[in-house]
């Protein structure tokens, strides 16, 4: 295959960015799209040339840290899939590929494709820990957690905190990534105790940094694991519940 790319090249967070175009022969459809750029920046190497600066990691669709937007869409074109594990066989011979870095004011650009994501990080310190005894670990049977449940809970923990919900949502929300972060914690009885106090906190940072969600379902259309807007309810709902539980947190600066 041969290929023309439109990438975004940025030096700093302070300087001025623009699209290059590259062109890129002889890419086999078998290769990720991680891979593609790999070879374009052995090329650029080679060239004495400044090679595209990109996140990723596990390259398995775990660690989160590949996403990009990649012909406007985000982690592009196979739904359900992080950018990492999208192959060049999604792609035809002869294609123009535009490939960017996410685009939302919480997430400033480091570096060419790489954005700063430590606003997650943030939501995640603001709440999302259970209180443990510590010492010896108790005996699994004694906390029982309907299937149900723990299915649901398993469902919001595959949330690999990718950005792609803030990057396609048109007003930059991270309702999805929060509610994720939330309800796998919420709906177990170990989560119980902070449950409320949890909430609140990590709600109230969101606010802080993301837009407001107005229900274009964007997020979940973009997401590789496919989270289910569903997990944006339960957080509203125990949002609402918190207020009223929570007064006096509520008050304070």
């Amino acid at each position: 295959m041969d290929l023309t790319l439109k990438v975004w090249r940025q030096a700093g967070p302070g300087t001025e960015g623009r699209i290059e175009t590259y062109d890129v022969p002889g890419i086999s459809e078998e290769m990720s799209f991680l891979e593609m750029l790999d070879v374009l920046n052995d090329r650029l190497i080679v060239e004495g040339r400044e090679p595209i600066a990109f996140e990723h990691d596990c390259r398995e669709g775990i660690c989160g840290s590949c996403g990009m937007m990649i012909n406007g869409q985000a982690h592009g074109p196979q739904k359900g899939t992080a950018t990492c594990q999208l192959h060049m066989r999604k792609f035809s011979d002869g294609d123009t590929i535009v490939v960017e870095p996410w685009r939302a004011t919480a997430f400033p650009i480091v570096k060419d494709l790489v954005v700063n994501r430590s606003t997650f990080d943030e939501i995640i310190a603001a709440g999302g820990y259970i209180s443990v005894t510590t010492g010896a670990a108790q005996e699994a049977n004694l906390t029982l957690v309907p299937k149900a449940v723990a299915d649901t809970a398993m469902d919001a923990a595959q949330c690999i905190g990718c950005g792609a919900c803030v990057a396609a949502c048109p007003n930059s929300a991270a309702q999805l990534f929060t509610s994720a972060k939330l309800a796998h914690l919420n709906l177990l009885p170990q989560g119980q105790p902070e449950r409320w106090d949890r909430t609140v906190r990590m709600v109230g940072v969101m606010e802080q940094y993301f837009g407001s969600c107005t229900n274009h379902g964007e997020c979940h259309e973009a997401c590789p694991k496919e989270i289910s807007l569903d997990f944006i309810a339960y957080m509203n709902r125990d949002y609402r519940k918190a207020i009223v539980k929570n007064r006096s947190l509520i008050a304070q600066p």
